[in-house]
């Protein structure tokens, strides 16, 4: 009996605050003339804080226009002025906000959708489109070290676990490989140097004489390709709970793509090494410890409503005063 009144209470409770909160906004509407989108739009700068805000606001109110597909975006616009009664005429650039502040929306919703589906994707040795791209990774890597073979243990220099990397991709399917490939293809430089550092990630730090003078009984490594696999997790866990929506509304003045979410990878794997560095693990056990502490301060980060993970890919520059 307790427990059903306790549940009655709770949802006389929901409806008591929503009726409030519309009553509210029919206040401040009469009071400033202005609907909340135009509240929002013409108070809050471009980027994360206005289209979180957008974004909270379509979601309360009645119309469904979150799950517009991104070609029927510029009716939706219209449709939610006439619904407002807003005059585009007397505030055009009320249209242009929104319709940024949608492709940013819609655009976050499909990318969640293509991660996820070459995340479901299994890597196949029979595809030869898979195959190459393997391939390319360890040329990207490795360019003076010619791969002797398919099957072989020299997969183990770039970080897999034994002599075929196909049954390393498992938890993140196709997506772990596109990343890795993004990074050694397109951060070149960076992702060779992380491949050696992870070697002996603090000889990195050191002259040589300095490390012998040292005498260290050994360097804590990590494999590079299975902790790429894991910072994908990582990241994938990142967008699917939303929390990569500060950054990329940040950088991403439309539609956020595929490519956005490879180069905060990039991002990602850059941090983690430099963090793993300064933790100085005792051993190799110690990287779930490690990676949910990282985990953690970049999720403080995005806290943040100006962050941008990654302001050398940013195309920040490009957000004009929509």
């Amino acid at each position: 009996m307790k427990h059903f009144l306790r549940m009655f209470v709770q949802v006389c409770l929901y409806f008591y605050c929503k009726c409030l909160w519309r009553c509210l906004k029919f206040v401040v509407r009469k009071l400033t003339g202005q609907c909340e989108l135009q509240r929002i739009c013409y108070n809050t700068k471009p980027g994360a804080a206005r289209t979180m805000k957008i974004e909270a606001s379509l979601k309360g109110s009645k119309s469904k226009v979150i799950n517009v597909h991104p070609d029927a975006i510029e009716k939706t616009i219209d449709d939610i002025m006439e619904l407002k009664r807003i005059n585009p005429d007397i505030n055009p650039q009320l249209g242009v906000s929104l319709q940024a502040c949608l492709l940013q929306i819609v655009g976050y919703r499909n990318l969640i959708a293509e991660v996820e589906k070459l995340r479901r994707e299994p890597y196949d040795s029979e595809n030869p489109q898979h195959e190459e791209m393997l391939l390319k990774l360890w040329k990207c890597l490795k360019p003076n070290s010619p791969l002797k073979a398919r099957i072989s243990k020299q997969w183990c220099e770039i970080g897999f676990q034994g002599d075929d990397p196909k049954t390393d991709f498992r938890g993140m399917g196709l997506l772990g490989l596109y990343n890795l490939v993004y990074f050694a293809e397109w951060d070149t430089e960076i992702a060779q140097q992380v491949l050696t550092d992870s070697l002996h990630p603090k000889y990195s730090q050191l002259s040589k004489a300095e490390w012998e003078k040292k005498k260290f009984d050994k360097a804590i490594g990590y494999s590079f390709a299975i902790v790429g696999i894991n910072i994908t997790d990582l990241a994938y866990n990142l967008l699917v709970s939303g929390a990569l929506k500060t950054h990329f509304y940040n950088v991403a003045p439309e539609a956020p793509t595929l490519t956005h979410f490879q180069q905060t990878f990039c991002y990602l794997m850059h941090e983690f090494h430099k963090f793993w560095i300064d933790e100085d693990p005792l051993d190799i056990m110690e990287f779930n410890r490690v990676r949910e502490k990282f985990y953690k301060r970049i999720l403080r980060q995005l806290q943040n409503p100006e962050m941008a993970l990654c302001p050398h890919f940013a195309a920040s520059e490009s957000l004009i005063n929509m």
